[in-house]
């Protein structure tokens, strides 16, 4: 296990030492995105400064180059993920690409008029509308598995939503609303059960937990590179071999065909069938400098580290009149979800933002959460490996401070 040293972690993250509003920056909005080190920083900045070519085309020094490392990030994102090939990693522009891929492609191969889907209350948009306009298309049936006050589902009840016409269940690992961790080890037992696959919207596990795809078995799991520290628009879609070999491809262009005649045309091996265009090359890169950093730090720090920041930032919460926290899952990832009583979510993300707190407000992308609390926002405090427990103490005496002055 290695060692954690939060100030040398700090200290690879420039912004942190950003003044907002001539007050220190802090920055509690990492479930939407994570700042980035300087390795991910300076790897983007060298491909382009001596690398910058295109891939898999050239047959000259620099495009080779560039080839052997974008063939190595796939090789590093492989081995972080423990999946057993390098071809089962695609690279897209982030989770949601990676959902629209696996939603539009296996709808258009498998499901059928009267079929069914099961997806979670509490999925983030991108892991429910690519699936309701899959089922609305085909005439299919989107079931929805719901939650209880504390945020969390019973697997009971999604065993009695499976019948012989379920073709897939999509669900969160775990909730960006709610921080609730899924049982998704169960859920994709129960699945294959009956043979059904199950795809794993992984965006917000990914930077917080050890995720291994193999002892997980799960069909697909997604992810966004820029919520674990590595640049925006660039993600990846894990998916076995037996169905992206199924699946027909998404888009269409160079790099994923094999032969083309103005008749017909045959398409490339696995991942390229599924990489359409010119690749986000330096993206790539950076994440894989991303997830050598966050395994450099090891995810047993991560894991002690944020949950010591959950913990202390619930219990500072009972101390605060009117404010009542959402989801209170027994498994949870270290943000607090927040209404006060009285006072719009909008005011209170406004004015912490003028004591140089990032938090986020709104409905976070996940609306059917916001209709089932009967709310329309809420006030969301994520916490990273490089957040402290000061920084939760000056969140907390600001929110007291803002509260007074709303009132």
């Amino acid at each position: 296990m290695h060692e954690f040293d939060l100030n040398n972690i700090r200290s690879n993250f420039s912004i942190l030492e950003e003044k907002i509003y001539n007050k220190p920056l802090v920055y509690f909005d990492n479930a939407a995105t994570t700042q980035k080190p300087h390795i991910v920083i300076n790897t983007l900045d060298k491909f382009y400064t001596v690398k910058n070519s295109n891939i898999h085309r050239g047959i000259y020094y620099l495009s080779q180059q560039a080839t052997d490392a974008y063939e190595k990030a796939r090789e590093i994102i492989k081995n972080f993920m423990n999946a057993k090939h390098e071809h089962e990693i695609i690279f897209t522009r982030g989770t949601t690409e990676s959902i629209n891929l696996v939603a539009s492609t296996f709808s258009k191969a498998f499901l059928n008029e009267g079929d069914n889907i099961i997806i979670s209350a509490m999925e983030h948009h991108s892991n429910l509308v690519p699936w309701q306009m899959a089922c609305n298309e085909k005439k299919a049936k989107l079931k929805v598995l719901p939650f209880d006050e504390n945020g969390e589902i019973d697997l009971e009840l999604l065993s009695k939503l499976i019948d012989f016409n379920t073709k897939l269940i999509a669900i969160t690992h775990v909730s960006n609303t709610l921080g609730t961790v899924n049982p998704v080890k169960k859920i994709i037992e129960i699945a294959h059960k009956y043979n059904i696959p199950v795809l794993i919207d992984g965006a917000q596990a990914i930077a917080h937990t050890k995720v291994d795809v193999t002892e997980l078995d799960c069909d697909f799991y997604c992810f966004s590179g820029h919520k674990l520290y590595g640049p925006t628009g660039i993600g990846v879609l894990y998916g076995k071999e037996e169905w992206l070999n199924k699946l027909p491809p998404y888009q269409y262009g160079g790099e994923m065909i094999d032969r083309v005649t103005f008749e017909h045309t045959t398409f490339n091996v696995l991942p390229f069938k599924f990489e359409a265009g010119t690749a986000h090359i330096s993206g790539a890169l950076g994440l894989a400098s991303a997830v050598n950093f966050v395994q450099s730090i090891g995810f047993e720090n991560i894991e002690k580290h944020e949950t010591e920041l959950l913990n202390y930032a619930t219990k500072k919460s009972q101390e605060i009149e009117g404010m009542r926290i959402y989801g209170n899952a027994q498994h949870k990832a270290s943000l607090i979800t927040f209404t006060i009583e009285g006072l719009h979510h909008f005011d209170i993300g406004t004015l912490l933002d003028k004591f140089g707190i990032a938090v986020r407000t709104g409905h976070f992308c996940t609306q059917p959460i916001m209709d089932i609390f009967q709310v329309s926002g809420m006030v969301r405090a994520s916490f990273a490996m490089y957040n402290t427990k000061e920084e939760i103490d000056f969140f907390f005496e600001s929110l007291n401070k803002v509260i007074k002055m709303l009132r």
